[in-house]
């Protein structure tokens, strides 16, 4: 239990980590065009981040665009990033030891009716899993909230993982938040909440944020927008 709630000074490095995610991602979205492949955004995001500082990745960053968004922790590809794609990317920067870990899922060009259905109950369901996170709340109580929305609208088989996970040294350390979870949340604990619909053959869509939790909520450390944003 000791090891999963983090002294102030753990918090800083781990708030600093996710800063450097958010600058990264603001780059990013001015860098990435139709026509780039998942490896050159992947290898960007990778230079952005050292050249920010970070000492090291939280874990080998995730580019994928199409139907790879399918995969939840698909590798980059040379595949090319083309009109009406989704582009999920999922990166983490490690500052004095200590892990960031964030996931955006943008548009390019345009998207379906479907594209923007999904996209929008991930994100209902990505800030009611945020909402519900306090200490003394149950991480299974946490995924049944996240959970529940993304079974009303009728995508419940899609969403194939957990909800989060606590991050500290290792970018997946516990508690973890899922069905089966017996952990409860303390304050002080940073975990992170990432729902995710995952469409074989179609698109996928995944948002992560790294919150710390409090007696009275979270305090976010990931400030990147959230709206569908479309480049």
């Amino acid at each position: 239990m000791s090891n999963m709630i983090k002294t102030p000074d753990e918090i800083l490095r781990i708030m600093k980590a996710a800063a450097m995610g958010d600058i990264c991602f603001s780059h990013i979205l001015e860098y990435i065009r139709p026509g780039m492949t998942e490896l050159q955004v992947s290898d960007e995001i990778e230079r952005t981040l050292m050249s920010l500082g970070a000492e090291g990745l939280s874990f080998p960053t995730i580019c994928v665009s199409g139907v790879n968004t399918t995969q939840p922790h698909g590798e980059p590809t040379d595949k090319v990033i083309e009109d009406g794609d989704f582009v999920t990317m999922d990166f983490g920067a490690v500052v004095e030891g200590y892990c960031g870990d964030m996931t955006r899922t943008i548009a390019v060009g345009h998207v379906s009716e479907k594209q923007r259905e999904v996209y929008d109950v991930v994100l209902r369901s990505q800030l009611a899993g945020l909402d519900a996170c306090r200490a003394g709340v149950r991480c299974r109580d946490i995924d049944a909230v996240s959970r529940n929305i993304i079974e009303d609208a009728g995508y419940g088989e899609f969403y194939i993982h957990g909800t989060g996970h606590g991050v500290g040294t290792e970018v997946h350390e516990a508690p973890t938040l899922n069905s089966r979870s017996d952990e409860i949340l303390a304050e002080f604990m940073p975990v992170t909440v990432e729902p995710g619909i995952y469409i074989p053959n179609e698109f996928g869509v995944r948002i992560e944020d790294l919150a710390i939790i409090t007696e009275f909520g979270i305090i976010n450390t990931v400030k990147s927008e959230k709206e569908l944003i479309i480049i």
